[in-house]
């Protein structure tokens, strides 16, 4: 089990180590992505105020009747284009991507493709 801590305190060093860079604004807010096991969460953040201006995961309502028979990979996709289409709908048309801490590859890349398909440029 040491290994499981071991990854989850590295990933969270990265995450700090990207923070120090990555700030979002009022008029470039913060893509945020959160993985967990089963499920994966994106919050766009105003870090100047501190607030979440669109958010969408898979356990939202309007995606658990598409969830059925779907990848993990495939709810990503929806989980992007729906908080990209959130993002659009309150008039934020470009966000810097946080990745987490995560590498950009699987679920993080797919999420991260579908919101630009959403209409979102990072």
């Amino acid at each position: 089990m040491s290994g499981d801590r071991d990854s989850t305190a590295a990933r969270k060093r990265r995450h700090e180590r990207v923070r120090k860079r990555v700030l979002g604004t009022a008029v470039r807010p913060r893509l945020n992505v959160f993985r967990s096991l089963n499920h994966i969460y994106a919050q766009v953040i105003d870090d100047s105020l501190g607030r979440t201006l669109a958010w969408a995961s898979t356990l939202d309502a309007e995606l658990k009747t598409d969830s059925e028979k779907k990848t993990k990979k495939e709810m990503a996709e929806l989980v992007g284009t729906l908080v990209g289409k959130r993002a659009r709908d309150k008039g934020i048309n470009e966000v810097v991507f946080d990745r987490g801490g995560y590498k950009y590859h699987g679920r993080i890349k797919s999420l991260a493709d579908a919101a630009r398909g959403a209409g979102l440029r990072f």
